[in-house]
């Protein structure tokens, strides 16, 4: 069995298309199962369980340390400006590679690696959309000035300038790899499973494929056993079955590869981000691959050499990573359910801005199922395994919160941890949250008084003393007072105490949620600069 380029490239193109179907499928197949575990009813406890006076961690924390904004900011330039050097190492490795070896004899001269390189390094600008998690829009726009320039400093450096032969050149040389990048990646359901997706689903093209090879061989090789079952099943059925039947063999090695996928990432040897940008860019290698194996057959496998670069800029970024002598700060992020949207929003502008110097605890929820899905959950998922994240009764919850993973990744970015909870059990991993938080967002946009999920939570949240501050958001459809009637119930339910200081709650009016009001909000979460 032979491959060609064509071949190779359909078992990709195929791949990708099954992934992004593969990805949107399982997205709404999790947030229904998220639904139905939410509400599934359980055995009433023996005895309920009160909640305490004052929420207080099962064992005492260590102090969280004090960041600001501007180091939170200074984070954020730090990730950037490493994925960008990452990405330039990689366009001109690849660029160099194409002139040394793809061009036999053309030499390698700096200002043409450099001409070349710049049209390679195209896939920094959706790595860092999708860091910063930009619309497509934004995406698609930047790309377009990345094509426009690349496009003038070609015509500055061509000897015979042609602008339509430049124009066909980048039209295929980053148009072609972004729509494949485009239906990997820039989907919400995409961009959190289909790139997880992807290495199973290739294992598995790969299964049919190789079936329609075994068949073409017994084609050519009559047996009589094939001439019954066509004329038993038809032509088109043989077909289809031997395009089918590989999967049952297929499928031990993708399950084994999925599976290693999850424990990789929860290992910490694969991250969010890193799979996303390892995608992007294996896309754009990959099509430079298939375009030098028409001149040297397997050798043009050699133009995936550049994502080597990825473990070594990651090995070096967990090295250089500033180490904190205190424990990073925990955000709690609360909202009123049912606003998915607004909470979308909020998390994309907020929440991972903050993931770039603390830790975020949530109790899940379909409105962010999206949001938060990582390899283990769609592995766990597939596998049949999601009930078991689910807290069943409130001796669970210290273990849920045991498992949690509190240690940044090697780009430095920190991980989200949720709590599966029931509609019987959410009270009391609220409680245990409360108490492992330093920090709390919490998003009262359409608050109404029988909002009774929302009027316990800030009960809880007035009751907490080890808090530093809470921040809510509000708008014009907040009932402020039925807020402020449930913190000073809370307070004055506290007989014996002292209760805290009612200035930890920072209110802010989040009626537009426009770019300068989202950085106040990120600036309220943090410590104030000296």
């Amino acid at each position: 069995m032979t491959y060609s380029t064509g071949k190779l490239s359909f078992i990709f193109i195929v791949a990708v298309v099954l992934a992004g179907i593969g990805a949107w499928w399982l997205a709404r197949r999790y947030v229904r199962a998220m639904q139905r575990l939410m509400s599934a009813p359980l055995a009433p406890l023996t005895s309920p369980m009160t909640a305490p006076a004052a929420t207080q961690p099962a064992t005492a924390l260590p102090p969280a340390a004090h960041l600001t904004l501007a180091q939170n900011r200074h984070a954020g330039l730090r990730l950037t400006m490493l994925l960008i050097a990452l990405s330039v190492a990689m366009a001109l490795s690849s660029a160099a590679l194409t002139f040394g070896i793809v061009m036999h004899g053309e030499g390698i001269a700096i200002r043409r690696v450099s001409v070349l390189a710049l049209v390679h390094l195209w896939p920094v600008i959706p790595a860092i959309g999708l860091l910063w998690r930009w619309p497509r829009l934004w995406t698609l726009g930047a790309l377009a000035l990345w094509a426009l320039l690349c496009f003038g400093v070609m015509w500055w450096r061509s000897i015979d300038p042609q602008p339509m032969v430049i124009a066909q050149y980048l039209g295929f040389e980053i148009g072609v790899p972004l729509v494949l990048v485009g239906a990997l990646c820039l989907g919400q359901a995409t961009r959190a499973a289909a790139p997880w997706l992807l290495p199973p689903f290739v294992l598995l093209v790969w299964a049919s494929i190789a079936g329609i090879d075994v068949l073409w061989l017994l084609i050519a090789n009559p047996s009589p056993w094939l001439m019954t079952l066509t004329a038993w099943l038809g032509a088109e059925a043989v077909m289809l079955l031997f395009a089918v039947l590989p999967w049952l063999i297929a499928w031990w090695p993708m399950r084994w590869l999925g599976r290693a996928l999850g424990r990789a990432y929860t290992a910490k040897r694969l991250s969010e981000l890193m799979v996303l940008f390892t995608a992007v860019w294996a896309v754009s290698l990959l099509y430079q691959s298939l375009g030098a194996a028409s001149a040297l057959g397997l050798g043009g496998a050699v133009m995936m050499v550049p994502l080597l670069w990825i473990p070594f800029f990651m090995a070096l970024s967990r090295r250089i990573h500033p180490q904190h002598e205190a424990r990073p700060p925990t955000l709690l992020v609360l909202r009123v359910f049912q606003h998915d949207d607004q909470v979308q929003a909020l998390f994309d502008a907020v929440v991972e801005r903050w993931r770039l110097t603390g830790n975020t605890v949530l109790i899940a929820g379909t409105d962010l199922a999206l949001r938060t899905l990582d390899a283990d959950d769609i592995f766990a998922f597939l596998d049949r395994r999601l009930p078991e994240r689910f807290i069943h009764r409130p001796a669970d919850v210290p273990a849920r919160l045991a498992a949690f993973d509190l240690l940044p990744d090697a780009e430095g970015r920190y991980r989200i941890n949720e709590c599966y909870c029931h509609d019987t059990t959410w009270q009391q991993a609220l409680q245990a949250l409360v108490g492992q938080s330093d920090v709390v967002l919490m998003d009262l946009r359409g608050f109404q008084a029988h909002n009774a999920g929302c009027v316990h939570e800030l009960g809880v949240l007035a009751r907490a003393r080890a808090l530093r501050r809470v921040v809510v958001l509000v708008d014009a459809k907040t009932d402020r007072a039925a807020a402020d009637a449930a913190i000073d119930l809370a307070m004055t339910s506290m007989e014996n105490d002292e209760p805290p200081s009612a200035s930890r709650f920072v209110w802010l009016d989040a009626q537009h949620a426009d770019a300068s009001q989202r950085r106040e909000v990120l600036a309220s979460l943090f410590d104030r600069a000296a």
